[in-house]
């Protein structure tokens, strides 16, 4: 599984800024997809998720101000991140689960930088 993920950047506190992640997957079956973030010396953190059925999840410090979307076509999710604070700084790495067993696939994360 190959992915291209794009959109981060800096972007001052209150702004806005759009991930997006192209997953390149032959064959396999893709079911969930999703953004985690990480910063140095933390855990990975859930941001979102949106399941093959639409459902979505998201964790509690983005809830109203991110929105998670997915084109299944073109095997893409997206992260519109709305109202940014400093503590959203952090490298946004993209994940998808897919095939028989669910498994987890990473891409290599984009960094995102906000501003105070």
């Amino acid at each position: 599984v190959q992915f291209v993920e794009s959109g981060g950047g800096l972007v001052q506190a209150g702004g806005s800024l759009r991930l997006s992640c192209a997953a390149s997957v032959s064959t396999l079956s893709i079911n969930d997809m999703g953004w985690y973030r990480q910063v140095p010396g933390n855990q990975r953190e859930l941001v979102a998720i949106v399941r093959k059925n639409g459902n979505s999840e998201y964790g509690d410090s983005v809830k109203g101000r991110f929105t998670i979307s997915r084109d299944s076509a073109k095997n893409t999710v997206y992260l519109q991140m709305n109202n940014l604070k400093p503590e959203d700084t952090a490298v946004y790495v993209c994940n998808i689960k897919g095939g028989v067993w669910n498994r987890d696939y990473w891409g290599q994360g984009t960094q995102v930088t906000v501003s105070s």
